[in-house]
């Protein structure tokens, strides 16, 4: 038999206070005057209590005997039509503590147990997942011990709208006893929030707020369909022509072709905008078959066709990366501790968000000068109204923008004249620079002797770089217990 909230609420209410006695107010101070250890969740209050066997609590006075647990419990006004089942307890010393377990008994919903991953089980279960997300943490951090509960409650709070347990896995991973798994997925900070999609981890980390709700809005999200179905292909005059749009065009939905699209789109929906049409619609665009079309920011880029297998899900989704993850990408306060944890320095332009034309020249000269330096650098722009602060840090302000500069996580670096990106090679060496120490030498001792004029006397120039100003969009330690050395793990 199953009784609402109201119900059970009215119940406590009513028959609580004339079995605690005089002055007290109901469950609540009755579990509050229960000073034993083992904890029952009271779900309808969401109280905490306790009872001991051994530690019997004084009667309060006036208190009136409790009800004979053998005989069917009394109803309140509420619902008079419906009577509760008879239960059975063991005797406890404080009969009080009876009504506790009672109410736990019956109205505590089933909560779902959260699978703990080993080297063992790890990879079949996420790989049988449709979505999983798991929570890295330690025992001994407190940041993971607050979040313990949270995650309980958002697992139950999903599992009820994906029963299936292949849908929606919430796990989790100690990592002081499997330091191995922690190592694998590169652990640096407890807790950390890691999604995976059928086995395959996301880039990006769950870093969002954490309460149940944020929780179970952020796997809500997840399980969305990733792709918006075009009716009318009249309908792609209207896109937004600022994002990165991918379009497929398919003969039918359920098709090999389509769920290699719709699993690439499951991943990489959050930096590109995915859309599809399906049989008489998509009719006009596929000429020669099924095919992916890749719309770039603007309306002047031409329009790029995927040439590969559609079947073949790594060729597919090593393509429309690379165009929905562009090689300059922009910062922002959102994703800056994202970007601050890949551990590469800033290649930064500053420039006014309306200043196209500025941030069209760095792309090309990154793309021209730098693509070798991918992966040991971050190409990004930033709207300088938005970093005013990184600015004073170089002695700069909006009016000097477009700006160059390079932020090595100790120090910041500025390029010089912005027209000097045109002249071949100078970017690239202004980043070899960096990698050899020498910006960090110069800052401190003056121009390499090297780069003095013969007969010139060298002089040793001491001078204080800007300290590192995106280094505090890093995780905060207010938030995670950071490893500052990996062999923790």
């Amino acid at each position: 038999m199953t009784y609402s909230v109201r119900v059970v609420q009215d119940y406590i209410s009513q028959y609580a206070p004339r079995w605690a006695g005089p002055g007290n107010e109901g469950v609540r101070d009755l579990s509050g005057s229960c000073p034993g250890c083992s904890r029952l969740e009271l779900r309808v209050q969401r109280t905490r209590s306790c009872c001991r066997e051994d530690r019997p609590l004084p009667p309060a006075p006036g208190a009136q005997p409790f009800p004979n647990p053998t005989q069917p419990c009394p109803v309140p006004a509420a619902n008079p039509g419906v009577t509760m089942n008879p239960a059975v307890f063991l005797s406890l010393p404080d009969l009080r503590c009876s009504l506790l377990l009672l109410v736990t008994w019956v109205f505590t919903p089933v909560t779902t147990e959260i699978t703990s991953l080993d080297t063992e089980n790890i990879d079949d279960i996420l790989n049988n997942a449709d979505v999983a997300l798991v929570n890295f943490y330690a025992d001994w951090c407190r940041f993971s011990q607050m979040l313990h509960p949270i995650f309980e409650e958002a697992s139950n709070v999903i599992k009820e709208e994906y029963p299936n347990e292949n849908q929606v896995v919430f796990a989790r991973v100690d990592c002081d006893q499997h330091s191995d798994i922690a190592q694998r997925y590169r652990i640096s900070k407890y807790p950390t929030l890691k999604l995976f999609r059928n086995g395959m981890m996301m880039k990006r980390e769950y870093r969002g707020q954490r309460s149940v709700k944020a929780l179970a809005d952020y796997i809500r999200q997840q399980k969305s369909d990733p792709v918006q179905e075009l009716h009318d292909l009249a309908e792609i005059t209207t896109l937004d022509r600022s994002k990165r749009n991918i379009i497929g065009y398919f003969e039918q939905k359920d098709s090999e072709n389509y769920r290699v699209f719709e699993r690439v789109a499951n991943i990489l929906h959050d930096d590109c905008a995915f859309l599809s049409a399906f049989g008489a619609v998509s009719k006009p665009e596929r000429y020669s078959g099924d095919n992916i079309i890749y719309k770039p920011p603007g309306h002047s880029a031409p329009d790029m066709v995927y040439l590969g297998s559609m079947t073949n899900f790594d060729g597919t989704y090593n393509w429309i990366q690379d165009k929905c993850v562009p090689l300059v990408r922009e910062i922002t306060f959102e994703n800056g501790e994202e970007l601050t944890e890949e551990g590469l320095p800033f290649l930064i332009l500053f420039h006014m968000k309306e200043d196209t034309e500025s941030l069209e020249i760095f792309q090309n000269e990154v793309a021209r000068q730098l693509i070798s330096e991918k992966g040991t650098i971050n190409f990004l722009h930033a709207d300088c109204d938005k970093f005013r602060h990184p600015l004073l840090h170089i002695q700069k302000t909006p009016a000097d923008c477009p700006v160059i500069a390079i932020d090595s996580f100790r120090h910041m670096y500025v390029f010089g004249d912005f027209r000097d990106v045109l002249i071949p090679g100078k970017l690239k060496q202004f980043v070899f620079d960096l990698h050899s120490g020498k910006l960090h030498r110069e800052f401190h001792h003056g121009p390499d002797p090297t780069d003095i004029a013969p007969g010139q006397p060298v002089q040793d120039v001491a001078s204080s770089p800007p300290e590192s100003s995106f280094q505090k969009l890093a995780p905060s330690e207010y938030r995670y217990t950071l490893l500052r050395d990996r062999d923790e793990l």
